[in-house]
């Protein structure tokens, strides 16, 4: 993860790779009960499949530059994978960024739910954490890494966890929400292949919140995912606590590209009072309407309203 991160690729080249894209990723049928099923995928990507994957976004496939993300059978209260690396061996060796050597992402397919966890690391290359995925729906879990040697990759699976699912639309356009009694402002609008700033803005009472506390390295975290193939955009703010010059709040200035126009659903992690946040806002690229779309899976969405109800959380 870096502090700028780019989505190369657009919506026109999707058009032509997206039906394989689902066919690389991976559907892990859950259980309600003790017992989950993960189905392993494929081999890793190589030449022209590795071609093709400088042209997209991250998240969207489950093998890349020769990593592949692999699901593991565990109880079905916890979540385990490893990534498996060109040798066809898992990987036991990660970079740190931003204090953690793996960021694991979840959301619902309707974007109604969002999870930000870190997963522990075992001996034999197994991450493992307990389940982030909250109520039933379709999800897409994000293995966001750096292997010791390569590039930061994002790696993407499907995760269906069964159960009656209702269908929710994706919430209008909005420039402010609220969050566990926190305000939060989005000044600047994301252009399609070009960087843009994005500036964040928290309050509380009215008053601005001058005191931020570092959260994994930083003010803030916001990732930003596409609606419909849940494309990934993964950035951090320009500066970091301590260096001199960066401001504990109230703003938070991001730079980042999206990789098309259409409707894109922000999440953003601040810390203060001791506890992460996670202010969420519907955004639209390049003129394309939002209006009320049918999801496929999920519980209410959280609107960024309330951090604390489920599909919400940190560890």
């Amino acid at each position: 993860m870096r502090t700028v991160t780019k989505l190369a690729g657009f919506a026109v080249g999707l058009a032509a790779v997206f039906g394989t894209t689902y066919g690389i990723g991976r559907v892990v049928d859950r259980a309600p009960a003790a017992e989950s099923r993960h189905v392993d995928g494929p081999a890793p990507a190589t030449g022209a499949a590795d071609e093709a994957a400088d042209r997209l976004p991250g998240g969207l496939l489950v093998s890349d530059r020769g990593y592949t993300l692999e699901t593991v059978d565990v109880p079905a209260d916890e979540f385990a994978f490893r990534i498996v690396g060109p040798d066809g061996r898992p990987v036991t060796r990660y970079d740190v960024a931003h204090d953690k050597r793996m960021h694991l992402i979840v959301a619902r397919r309707d974007l109604s739910g969002f999870r930000h966890v870190h997963p522990d690391l075992a001996p034999d290359g197994t991450w493992r954490v307990d389940t982030p995925f909250d109520g039933a729906g379709q999800w897409r879990a994000f293995a966001d890494f750096a292997p010791t040697g390569g590039e930061p990759l994002t790696l993407g699976v499907d995760v269906t966890v069964p159960g009656e699912l209702t269908e929710r639309p994706l919430p209008p356009p909005s420039t402010s929400t609220t969050v566990d009694g926190y305000t939060v402002t989005l000044t600047g609008a994301p252009q399609p292949g070009r960087t843009s700033p994005l500036t964040l803005s928290v309050s509380r009472d009215g008053q601005p919140v001058t005191d931020l506390e570092p959260y994994l390295g930083a003010y803030g975290h916001l990732v930003a995912l596409r609606r419909g193939d849940l494309a990934y955009l993964h950035v951090h703010p320009d500066g970091t606590p301590g260096d001199g010059r960066t401001r504990p709040g109230p703003a938070i200035t991001f730079l980042a590209e999206v990789p098309s126009a259409g409707s894109h659903r922000l999440y953003l992690d601040f810390r203060h009072g001791g506890a992460v946040h996670t202010a969420e806002f519907t955004v639209v690229t390049g003129g394309i309407s939002t209006g009320p779309v049918p999801s496929t899976s999920g519980p209410a969405p959280t609107g960024g309203a309330d951090h604390g109800t489920p599909g919400h959380g940190h560890n």
